[in-house]
């Protein structure tokens, strides 16, 4: 009866034990956020949408404004810079720009995710609001179609005169020199619940030591950031890390590789506006996926980027068909399409931060003014930026990115800066402050000029030495789709 007894005793202890176990790991499981599947489905259909805007998107659309002798050049450089920065980002691009690079963390990001160590299909990445998360892959993923368009984008301002074998080694030192660190400055931060939960460790500690500890993790949370995401600056899918900064990287390559042969004397008008007309319309319907897919999950915030990717873009492409119709006697499709694009850069950073009618202000100024720079300006300084990456990308992404620190603003329709400080747990609104919000713009912009401008100075010199920017003058003459390529796009 007696060991009966224990062994009775031993097996309700073991038993009880493991009911214990049991329930403590189901309590941790429920504590632990888990991936909604609305959220991860939108997020994989953002990230195909995104890839579809740079092949075929953009492709086709710089391929329809260049001559028909260097169509296939085009399409062959949008499509090898796709593969290229694809595996580069999974080797070491993700985790240079989304971890934490220890003392230079302010700039750029370490190499604890270099070959995607530890991202599998358990691993989970933080959204914009406590307690939602989505599968790392599918962050990964779509963070890496932003880094595969961004140096696609460049090679429209030096189209019809640039070496394969030196667009290939520029994007590859580019994107790591100054794509990474800019990506990682704007959108590198700890997270969340990780403020939330340090800020209510200040707010619930029991005396002055307890408060002491605890606001200086919160200020160690604050300072798991990028530096221009320290300073405040807003930038919700891509002004500053993808336009401006391939906009001037864009305009620095066409001044230092100089003119086309002919500029400014030859005909070189597009060969194909209907494949433009196609790549922009292309562009505009992944665009939905760059910015409504940027909020991270599928709510009323993705709702209202989606909005305003369609009001202002719309706005901006009537801006420019008008202005264009006023100032030439005539309207065109060049000049809509063109418009079009223009109000979704500028658009990209404000989109979940302002309001439709805000969207709708913007998009017309950004068609008027980005007009007046592929124009005007342009001719005025006669400078060979050959599909208008500067005056597009550059100045439509600063305008954007200016006019986001005063849309953001409730009294304009804007939703407010997120402030996840004061109130531990949940999303409030921070008091806006314009001087503040402003000059956080304006300093996230001039850093992002300056550190592309620069960044992408040397890295011209560097490989036109390695092996050479352009190609030769009979190669230009006779168009790149046969000298670097020994194929045409075209058949007849």
């Amino acid at each position: 009866m007696k060991v009966f007894s224990s062994m009775k005793a031993g097996v309700l202890g073991v038993g009880l034990a493991a009911l214990t176990s049991a329930a403590a790991f189901a309590q941790a499981a429920a504590a632990a956020p888990v991936p909604n599947k609305g959220d991860t489905a939108w997020m994989l259909v953002s990230t195909v949408l995104v890839l579809l805007m740079t092949i075929p998107g953009l492709a086709l659309f710089y391929g329809g404004l260049v001559r028909t002798k260097n169509m296939l050049s085009v399409l062959s450089q949008v499509f090898a810079i796709v593969a290229l920065v694809s595996i580069i980002w999974v080797v070491y691009g993700y985790s240079l720009a989304f971890t934490n690079g220890g003392s230079l963390n302010s700039y750029v990001g370490g190499f604890s995710k270099a070959f995607l160590a530890g991202v599998d299909a358990n691993a989970n990445a933080a959204t914009f609001s406590n307690g939602v998360v989505i599968p790392e892959l599918v962050y990964m993923a779509f963070q890496m179609t932003f880094a595969c368009i961004t140096p696609a984008l460049i090679v429209g301002a030096f189209a019809e005169r640039i070496r394969f074998s030196a667009v290939l080694l520029f994007v590859a030192l580019w994107v790591t020199f100054v794509y990474f660190p800019i990506a990682h400055m704007v959108w590198y931060w700890a997270g969340p619940d990780a403020v939330a939960d340090a800020a209510k460790a200040v707010a619930t500690a029991a005396d002055a030591a307890a408060k002491t500890a605890a606001q200086a993790k919160l200020d160690a949370v604050n300072a798991d950031a990028g530096l221009i995401y320290q300073w405040g600056a807003l930038d919700f899918a891509g002004g500053t890390v993808v336009h401006i900064n391939a906009g001037i990287a864009g305009f620095v390559g066409c001044l230092l590789i100089g003119k086309r042969i002919g500029y400014g004397k030859d005909l070189m008008a597009p060969h194909s506006l209907t494949m433009t007309m196609i790549g922009a319309s292309l562009l505009w319907v992944g665009w939905f996926g760059f910015n409504a897919g940027s909020n991270l999950e599928a709510n009323g915030t993705a709702a209202l980027a989606m909005v305003n990717t369609f009001v202002a873009t719309a706005a901006a492409a009537l801006s420019w068909l008008f202005v264009e119709w006023a100032a030439k006697g005539k309207p065109t499709m060049l000049g809509l399409v063109s418009g079009a694009v223009a109000g979704l850069v500028a658009v990209t950073p404000a989109s979940g931060f302002a309001g439709p009618m805000g969207s709708i202000v913007l998009g017309l100024a950004a068609g008027a003014v980005c007009f007046f720079f592929c124009s005007t300006v342009k001719n005025a300084f006669g400078y060979d930026d050959s599909l208008d990456v500067f005056g597009v990308h550059c100045v439509g992404g600063i305008l954007g990115a200016l006019a986001t620190g005063i849309l953001v603003n409730p009294s304009l329709g804007g939703v407010g800066i997120p402030d996840y400080v004061t109130k531990p747990g949940e999303l409030v609104v921070a008091e806006y402050v314009f001087s503040a919000a402003f000059m956080a713009q304006v300093k996230a912009v001039l850093l992002t000029v300056v550190w592309s401008g620069i960044g992408s100075a040397v890295i011209y010199k560097v490989v036109d030495v390695i092996v050479g920017l352009r190609v030769s003058t009979e190669k230009e003459r006779e168009g790149l789709d046969i000298a670097e390529h020994d194929e045409r796009a075209y058949n007849y």
